[in-house]
């Protein structure tokens, strides 16, 4: 419960400082520099170096990229039906086609399932969310961005990705053991993801512009919250016939709200910030009361 907390407050204080003044319009842009360089190469470091690798990792790694991938086509059409330039179908697949598995996801799971499935989450968000974010969502934000990568520049950059390079190298170190000081030093830099990331979202949100996107918002967490675990739910439990706990978690974790890291991604790329920041800032609080619907649906 102290994570939901955690949360709201620190959305709250991001709101209240950027409407009080004491930040300008530079604070967002300096805290998502140091969640992308400090607080998400940590956590990939700590969470790399646990991952198990097998076929086991197949169902819930493979969530990710369907939702993103099946998202990214629905909300192309829906751009060319009602006129939403490139930026906003960007935002919207980049911030909406990936959920929150991780500091949101993960406390769900422990909570409603117990923690000995954890490790369920920890799948869909290392091998799934975090990958399709950091290959196909950077790719998609770069070109969408009109920053000019060329082949080459843009492969250096997907791959240079700093969670990437983290995540690779928590892996190939597997076998050898993090000593106590390390994996202790990882984890509380890691930990400030959480605060960080709600106190620039909140800093970058404004009432005025959510109530200018609407219909946005509407597409967006549509998706998210209802037809993306409803498509999960249909795929795994549906036609493959997967009814084990392990196809059950994953479809709860295909009901979390939308990644505040792919929202501040999409801020950084100038792909439509102040939808970025109302699909995040209303998404993650509406979760709240469409998470345990899913559940009793999956229970």
């Amino acid at each position: 419960m102290e994570n939901f907390f955690l949360l709201v407050v620190c959305f709250a204080l991001g709101v209240g400082l950027r409407s009080g003044g004491v930040v300008d319009d530079r604070g967002p842009a300096a805290l998502n520099a140091v969640i992308i360089y400090m607080a998400l190469p940590a956590l990939a470091l700590v969470y790399g170096h646990g991952l198990p690798i097998g076929p086991e990792l197949l169902l819930p790694a493979a969530m990710p990229w369907i939702v993103f991938g099946v998202g990214y086509g629905l909300f192309c059409l829906a751009g060319r039906f009602f006129g939403l330039d490139d930026k906003t179908v960007a935002c919207l697949t980049i911030v909406a086609g990936l959920g929150n598995t991780s500091f949101v996801g993960l406390p769900m799971i422990e909570a409603f399932f117990g923690p000995e499935y954890l490790g369920v989450g920890m799948l869909c968000d290392q091998a799934g969310t975090f990958m399709a974010l950091a290959v196909p969502g950077i790719i998609l934000a770069a070109r969408v961005s009109g920053q000019g990568y060329d082949g080459r520049s843009l492969a250096r950059k997907v791959l240079l990705f700093p969670p990437l390079v983290a995540l690779v190298f928590g892996v190939a170190l597997q076998s050898v053991p993090y000593p106590q000081w390390l994996t202790a030093l990882l984890e509380r830099l890691g930990s400030t993801l959480t605060p960080l990331a709600l106190l620039s979202v909140g800093m970058t949100l404004r009432l005025r512009q959510i109530r200018g996107h609407g219909r946005d918002l509407a597409i967006g967490l549509g998706y998210k919250l209802v037809l993306a675990p409803a498509l999960i739910l249909a795929l795994y439990m549906g036609a493959l016939g997967q009814t084990d706990m392990v196809a059950r978690v994953t479809v709860f974790e295909a009901a979390m709200g939308p990644m505040i890291t792919g929202g501040i991604i999409a801020m950084t790329y100038g792909l439509n910030p102040p939808l970025a920041a109302a699909l995040v800032g209303v998404g993650i609080p509406l979760s709240f009361l469409t998470i345990p619907v899913w559940y009793w649906v999956v229970r």
